[in-house]
């Protein structure tokens, strides 16, 4: 069997191991990033980036049908859908041979394979023509093996009627009938382009509420935009089966208040989440640590419990999101090249990339009551702001929640046009300590979105132009 030996080994080509890798190429160490499918993973193959690409058709698609109130005549817009799956994986496939171009410039070499510890220092890779390889690290193995998509018993995917995320980016025409099983970001983020397409779509909710754990006021603007486009909500309602049609078709049983109900669709989109990818790799008969729901416990340098093994990304625990396991792996790999380095952040910020979009920085209201703070909380709606109405999106507000006594900005949610942009702004605030006279005073250009973070600050102080104080 042939043996590898590299100061450090990276299992994972995700959004977390491949900048990992990228940045201990840079910092002087011979290392391996150690990737069994595509370089990106998920969110650059059938997650983020895909699904970004149907999203941003889908929010052009509804725009152009509407363009008639603006002066502006295309005739019958129509969907392609060929056209439109080829240039998301031309994206897709730029960027994954960029990854990849990018690790070789920097030093890293890329081993293609699945790997699993033997010990605490060695990685068996075995290749998918079954050849196997050894690699070693000197300094440290990182395991970047980020999650997978949770299967739901008695719908099992089979990648045409009962499908999953990564299925879900790929669909070769529109559903006429959609049913979208868990109301969390994935489900309702692809549910809503397909319904933007024309499905008719129908969310199925076992909990009180969409977007668990998200700010309440702004799941209110989204659930209703779903509605209001002709689509069913259903919460507190389970999914029990799915039987299927004489016409080919699938129905899916759901029970909800003791009552049942059969929701006829042509495809069923089985979205409850991500699990981590953290069992099968040899990681408990080393010894590291895995919790109960899969997770790798860390400390605030990457480390498990294990010395020189380090965990990163979705693997090592939530929020399960891109940008913060690149964070920690270029965390993780200053750490292992000997430099000062920790997880220190203030905010992680989130997005969910629906119609209109949802954003968020810190903490809710209801968390930063729970920590005992006195709050004041400013909101501006996008329906007051000239430049929302100027590209006709005005659903949603930006709300600034402040601590009262010391006037620290501890939380902004933002719902409406891009959300997802506006939100950096929050999270520097934030690492900032910024107060809302901070933001306040900070003069935003005129006409843009950007003001109704101001305006929003001002509100919580009394003092807003453009809305009426309490």
């Amino acid at each position: 069997m042939e043996e590898r030996s590299f100061d450090v080994v990276v299992l994972g080509g995700g959004p977390g191991g491949y900048p990992c890798a990228i940045r201990l190429g840079q910092l002087g160490l011979k290392v391996a990033c150690v990737e069994g499918e595509e370089l990106g993973g998920v969110c650059l193959n059938w997650g983020c980036i895909p699904s970004k690409a149907l999203i941003s058709t889908a929010h052009q698609y509804e725009k152009a049908g509407k363009a008639g109130e603006q002066g502006l005549s295309f005739g019958h817009v129509s969907i392609d859908v060929g056209k439109l799956q080829g240039w998301k994986n031309g994206i897709v496939k730029k960027l994954t041979g960029g990854v990849r171009l990018l690790l070789k410039q920097n030093g890293a070499e890329v081993v293609e394979g699945m790997g699993r510890f033997v010990d605490a220092k060695t990685l068996e890779v075995t290749r998918a023509n079954g050849e196997k390889l050894r690699v070693s690290a000197t300094r440290g193995i990182v395991v970047a093996t980020g999650s997978a998509t949770i299967q739901v018993p008695g719908f099992e995917f089979d990648g045409k009627q009962i499908v999953g995320a990564r299925e879900a980016v790929s669909l070769p025409e529109v559903p006429k009938r959609l049913v979208v099983v868990g109301g969390g970001v994935i489900g309702l983020e692809l549910g809503m382009v397909y319904q933007a397409f024309g499905a008719q779509l129908t969310v199925v909710e076992l909990t009180p509420s969409l977007l668990p754990g998200i700010d309440p006021d702004a799941v209110k603007v989204v659930e209703r935009s779903i509605t209001k486009k002709g689509g069913r909500v259903l919460k507190q309602a389970k999914a029990e089966r799915w039987e299927k049609n004489p016409d080919g078709s699938v129905a899916v049983i759901v029970s909800a208040g003791g009552a049942s109900e059969r929701i006829d669709a042509d495809v069923v989109l089985v979205a409850v989440g991500m699990r981590p990818r953290s069992r099968g790799i040899g990681l408990e008969e080393v010894g590291v640590k895995v919790d109960a729901r899969g997770f790798v416990p860390t400390d605030r340098e990457c480390r498990t419990n294990v010395p020189g093994i380090y965990a990163i990304g979705d693997v090592s625990g939530p929020p399960m999101l891109a940008h913060k396991a690149t964070k920690e792996g270029e965390v993780c790999a200053e750490v292992i090249a000997g430099k000062l380095a920790a997880k220190d952040w203030v905010t992680i910020p989130g997005i969910v990339f629906t119609d209109p979009e949802i954003a968020a920085a810190g903490l809710t209201e209801a968390q930063a009551k729970e920590q005992g703070l006195e709050l004041a909380v400013g909101r501006f709606p996008f329906a007051a702001l000239g430049r929302a109405m100027s590209i006709r999106e005005t659903d949603g507000f930006v709300k600034v929640v402040t601590d009262k006594a010391s006037g620290r900005v501890v939380g902004i949610h933002i719902v409406g046009p891009s959300a997802s942009d506006l939100i950096s702004e929050a999270a520097l605030a934030l690492e900032m300590a910024a107060t809302a006279e901070d933001l306040s005073l900070t003069v935003h250009p005129h006409p843009t979105l950007g003001e109704a973070l101001m305006e929003a600050a001002a509100h919580s102080l009394g003092h807003a132009i453009h809305i009426t104080n309490r």
